[in-house]
């Protein structure tokens, strides 16, 4: 079967998929994954193939806007702004992706860009499905991941997730019209569509496990849980930081991943200081933020994109941006964590890893200092319970088969 992915967002909106697409195609499917062209590297090896959209993420990111989006806090207010300025960026990639799906079977479109996809399968007469990331259909059992997770109650926690529904929705307006124009589509307005695909028990996969989100039971058929879609990775360790890690006891991971910050000089900073006041090594990430360790010593190495299934399982604790890829990287590997929300479902997991108790407490970089990262480091690396909670979580995940669930959802849609 001929089998096309659409995803769009950072690394951690991409990574997951090409895992997942690489034990699609080695049960013998055509899988191709359509995505930006900054990530086509990540499918090297996977038996995936490769079709390419415009738009750069990082740069989006890093631009006036992205940068003042970033500052701003998380909220209905802040997933508007960022929906406005998604509209073009997704007009943009509208003629790539379905450029990758005809000729195709059928259609698996991320969270990210499932009303696109669902619209682009609809037009070419294709079954298609969801493969979410977060949980993004209302519940009244937990606030919406996409405005921080934070509970406003039963009716306030369904009210805000289909507020985040309707400005989802909105982000692709200008594509359907798109749509319609440029590729003679003929399609229903993208509300009317939902309302249908939702009465209709369109399938939505989840990407994450039970054992950390639980099916909200609220829920209608058709949305399940998966497990997680480990990424496609052979990429060994940089000889350095083989040479940095067998100089010491295991170091604490530093990384904000594809979070960007207004100041990152002051931050590396805090973290470098944080660091040695807890008494700790540290491996500090660049990522998109630009952290650096501007005075590299024997305790602390910056390092550039590494394999976190590798270095991972090899510290003692992962400080992080709390983003769902890296979060089910962070449970992959065992280790207590810090995580360190920026914006969105950040808080979500946040939460969610206190709450099993792989980590000790949250610290959002709104407030991060070395005063408030070192004491919680020094609970992650020296409470014997978060060990114990994340070895026993890493175990567990590992009986889990995330691919198994989405074969059998496609031989359901095609039989």
């Amino acid at each position: 079967m001929r089998v096309v992915i659409m995803t769009a967002g950072s690394r951690g909106d991409v990574a997951p998929y090409t895992g997942l697409g690489a034990g699609l195609a080695r049960s013998g499917h055509e899988v191709t994954l359509a995505t930006h062209a900054l990530f086509e590297p990540l499918t090297v090896g996977s038996g995936v193939r490769f079709h390419p959209t415009p738009v750069d993420p990082h740069a989006v990111s890093h631009s006036d806007q992205g940068r003042e989006l970033h500052a701003s806090t998380t909220g209905l207010g802040k997933l508007l702004r960022a929906a406005s300025m998604a509209r073009s960026a997704a007009e943009e990639m509208t003629d790539a992706l379905v450029q990758a799906a005809r000729g195709a079977d059928i259609v698996l479109a991320a969270g990210a860009v499932a009303p696109l996809g669902r619209a682009i399968a609809e037009g070419l007469n294709l079954p298609s499905l969801g493969l979410f990331l977060q949980p993004q259909h209302p519940t009244r059992e937990f606030g919406a991941p996409m405005l921080g997770g934070r509970s406003l109650g039963t009716v306030g926690n369904h009210l805000g997730g289909r507020a985040v529904i309707s400005a989802v929705d909105r982000v692709f307006t200008h594509a359907v019209h798109r749509l319609r124009t440029r590729h003679g589509m003929t399609l229903r307005g993208l509300s009317a569509s939902r309302r249908a695909h939702e009465r209709a028990n369109w399938p939505v996969l989840h990407g994450f496990s039970e054992q950390v989100v639980s099916r909200p039971k609220d829920w209608r058929p058709g949305l399940e849980i998966a497990g997680y879609w480990w990424p496609h990775d052979t990429r060994a360790l940089p000889g350095a930081l083989e040479e940095f890690l067998a100089a010491g006891p295991p170091p604490v991971f530093v990384g904000l991943g594809s979070a960007t910050v207004p100041d990152p000089e002051r931050v590396s900073a805090e973290i470098v200081r944080a660091l040695r006041t807890a008494g700790l090594r540290g491996v500090i990430q660049q990522g998109w933020a630009g952290l650096a360790a501007r005075d590299d010593d024997d305790d602390v190495i910056t390092v550039g994109d590494v394999p976190h299934a590798v270095l991972f399982p090899r510290t003692a604790a992962v400080v992080h941006h709390a983003g769902a890829g890296t979060t089910a990287a962070v449970l992959r590997a065992g280790v207590p964590t810090v995580p360190v929300p920026v914006q969105f479902d950040g808080f979500f997991w946040a939460a969610r890893l206190v709450a099993l108790g792989t980590a000790p407490e949250a610290v959002p970089l709104r407030r991060l200092t070395a005063d408030t990262l070192a004491p919680a480091l020094r609970r992650a690396t020296g409470d014997p319970h978060h060990h114990s909670r994340a070895r026993k979580l890493a175990h567990d995940l590992a009986g889990e088969d995330g691919v198994a669930p989405v074969l059998a959802a496609l031989d359901r849609l095609t039989s």
